[in-house]
């Protein structure tokens, strides 16, 4: 009898084919619709933006607010800038805009100062702001480099490898980082997609594993489901899989020995990614002074195996 069918969350509901549920980078395949300004929430937009991007926002956020209090200046007039070129327009334009940049940052190296209230008044809210910036950027930068998050690379497919007197269902994982992860766990769940009353539903299916955790991993942690009587895989072939639109939604939680913090990452491999009657190659050896060597480009490095059969006990 087939265990019972569960929703981790993804919905059993079927409504056309879906390129996956989890996409190669961990995120999930979900679009929002209906959402409004309100639901945006700063801080969770610049802590996860690319650094490419963040550095860009917090490069031109600079040049923007200088470029507008530069223009307060040239309101207030150049001539209540005390040390500033008042010859062409550029150069009133040049002053006022060096001494915003010398303001906002409160550095103030006293060859331009304000003279009269209203600059006084300019100088002094841009120096607030300034610093309020500073701040909130600092902040910023701090949260997104002490953040835990584990950098694991995954074998790009997955094997159906002969396993003792049967076959096996594996993945093959390795930290990119040089930091310690420990007690390191992993869960595989199967997504089917079956009939079910006169219509389609999701199925997931939990996949036992040989050994659902490690202690360490300074190496590569082959995890391997075992295709035995019990396991949904039984009895199922490439073919099998293709027509269900199978995919094996990976879970895989760590103590990061660095922030003391434990990191979660997601991964899937869809049907085509399996590779039937392959298996791994080492991806690790001792050097000539005995010091073991991660080589990570052979982390999906395969080579033929005998032909395993799930059906044959």
């Amino acid at each position: 009898m087939d265990k019972p069918s569960f929703d981790p969350g993804f919905t059993e509901k079927y409504r056309g084919d879906l390129h996956r549920i989890i996409n190669p980078n961990g995120q999930f395949n979900v679009r929002r619709r209906g959402t409004t300004w309100r639901d945006v929430h700063p801080y969770l937009f610049m802590i996860n933006t690319p650094w490419p991007v963040f550095v860009a926002m917090i490069f031109a956020g600079y040049v923007m607010a200088n470029m507008v209090f530069a223009l307060v200046y040239l309101g207030i007039g150049v001539e209540h800038l005390r040390g500033a070129e008042t010859g062409t327009a550029s150069d009133r334009f040049l002053s006022a805009l060096f001494f915003s940049a010398q303001t906002f940052t409160t550095l103030g190296y006293g060859r331009i100062s304000p003279d009269g209230l209203l600059a006084n008044l300019a100088a002094a809210f841009q120096a607030l702001l300034g610093l309020m910036a500073f701040a909130i950027v600092t902040g910023l930068v701090f949260g997104r480099f002490s953040r835990p998050a584990a950098r694991l690379a995954f074998s790009r497919q997955m094997v159906v490898a002969p396993y003792q007197a049967g076959a096996s269902l594996q993945f093959r994982v390795a930290n990119r980082r040089s930091n310690n992860l420990m007690e390191i766990e992993a869960r595989m769940l199967l997504m089917t997609v079956e009939p079910s009353g006169g219509g389609l539903l999701r199925k997931y299916k939990p996949l036992t594993l040989e050994r659902p955790a490690v202690q360490f991993l300074p190496l590569t942690w082959t995890v391997v489901h075992p295709i035995d009587e019990a396991s949904p895989l039984w009895g199922q072939t490439a073919e099998h899989l293709t027509r269900q639109q199978a995919e094996f939604l990976i879970l895989i939680k760590a103590f990061d020995d660095t922030f003391f913090q434990t990191v979660h990452v997601r991964h899937s491999y869809r049907h085509e990614e399996v590779v039937w009657g392959a298996r791994f190659v080492p991806a690790f050896e001792p050097d000539a002074q005995g010091q073991m060597v991660l080589d990570l480009t052979l982390l999906s490095e395969i080579a033929p195996a005998v032909e395993a059969r799930p059906n044959v006990s």
